[in-house]
């Protein structure tokens, strides 16, 4: 028996963690979640998930960034899917796709997050073996 896959939340606000925690525990995935960036990256080095979820906007300005530059830096870390989400930046601002690309983030979607094209996503970043 496999065991489910294994995302990590990274985000500040308490509701999205549990509303991003429901949808995707329903689902079958295992959900584990940092209110910060100093504690999702100790997660991840301590037991490395199947795929990371971060806000932009940690804390303070840019913080998802730096979750990113640290995961591509880290041997350990750099295999790890990563989705970037933001309530401030839309995935239709034309601004985005180049931040994107020099990030290396796998995928990027905007707050609030619709059930089905979440699932989806996930599904494509970590597909089922």
């Amino acid at each position: 028996m496999t065991r489910p896959k294994r995302i990590l939340v990274i985000d500040d606000d308490p509701d999205f963690l549990d509303y991003v925690g429901i949808i995707l525990g329903a689902h079958g995935y295992e959900v584990q979640t940092a209110a910060n960036a100093r504690t999702g990256l100790e997660m991840m080095r301590a037991n490395p998930p199947d795929l990371v979820i971060a806000d932009v906007m940690i804390s303070y300005a840019l913080d998802g960034w730096n979750i990113c530059q640290e995961m591509r830096a880290d041997p350990q870390l750099r295999h790890i899917p990563l989705m970037m989400v933001s309530a401030i930046v839309s995935d239709r601002d034309d601004s985005v796709g180049p931040m994107i690309r020099k990030a290396q983030v796998d995928d990027f979607m905007s707050k609030p997050l619709e059930p089905s094209a979440l699932l989806e996503r996930v599904a494509r970043l970590i597909p089922s073996s």
